[in-house]
């Protein structure tokens, strides 16, 4: 379980760490927040998901409160986004290189805590435990993103987007299935490139899960009510 003389789960966790707060930081800079605003939303990408995760496995206080690494980390990555879109082309940029730089990082952030929650599910669940491992490697992933959201005023990105939770979820099976044949390493970084390349490939091709509509008639008749209570 070590890669060059680190941690596996501290180097995802790192990469994960570094990739959210840029995604964080990014809606803040797109909702024209202060650097105050940009952190928080960068701080909540990067360590939100892990404190959820760590309170329901009963670590407490979480993991980010005792270690300030994280913290750190984050606050740093907002800072130095901020400075290379105030004074680099980053600001210059249309808005779709810029959705790319948000997707790029965001993807990798959901690939490294879906990996990070794997690792702690095995450690407190043990290798026959899938719902704990699964749960605990999905509630990482996502669960920072969506708190980024809330406090943008942004539909969770995890609660329409193209496939995304799904994304974290194939991954965390694959970690299940295959650890005990590969070993915990290889699998790891397996379940990482795999969240990727559904993620990259939901996004390219837009893949989306199944959205129920309505039937024509029931959504002309909604649009009509809609404008009705917009006029009054």
């Amino acid at each position: 379980m070590l890669v060059e003389g680190m941690d596996l789960w501290r180097l995802f966790d790192i990469i994960g760490t570094i990739a959210f707060a840029v995604s964080g930081a990014l809606v803040g800079l797109s909702r024209r927040m202060d650097i105050f605003g940009i952190s928080v939303l960068a701080l909540a990408t990067a360590v939100g998901g892990g404190m959820v995760r760590d309170l329901l496995v009963g670590l407490t206080p979480p993991m980010a409160l005792r270690d300030t690494t994280d913290f750190l980390l984050a606050v740093g990555v907002a800072f130095a986004t901020s400075v290379l879109y105030q004074w680099s082309g980053l600001r210059r940029m249309r808005r779709r290189r810029l959705r790319t730089i948000f997707n790029v990082s965001d993807a990798i952030g959901l690939a490294a805590f879906t990996i990070t929650g794997a690792l702690t599910g095995l450690r407190f669940g043990g290798t026959g435990s899938y719902v704990l491992t699964v749960l605990l490697a999905v509630t990482t992933a996502v669960g920072g993103g969506m708190i980024r959201d809330v406090l943008a005023k942004r539909m969770p990105v995890v609660l329409y987007a193209e496939v995304y939770a799904a994304a974290s979820l194939a991954g965390a099976f694959v970690f299940c299935v295959m650890g005990g044949a590969i070993g915990v390493e290889a699998v790891s970084w397996l379940a990482f490139l795999l969240v990727l390349l559904i993620r990259f490939a939901a996004i390219h091709w837009n893949w989306s899960l199944y959205h129920p509509h309505p039937p024509k008639c029931h959504r002309e008749h909604e649009a009509e009510r809609e404008w009705t209570d917009m006029r009054q």
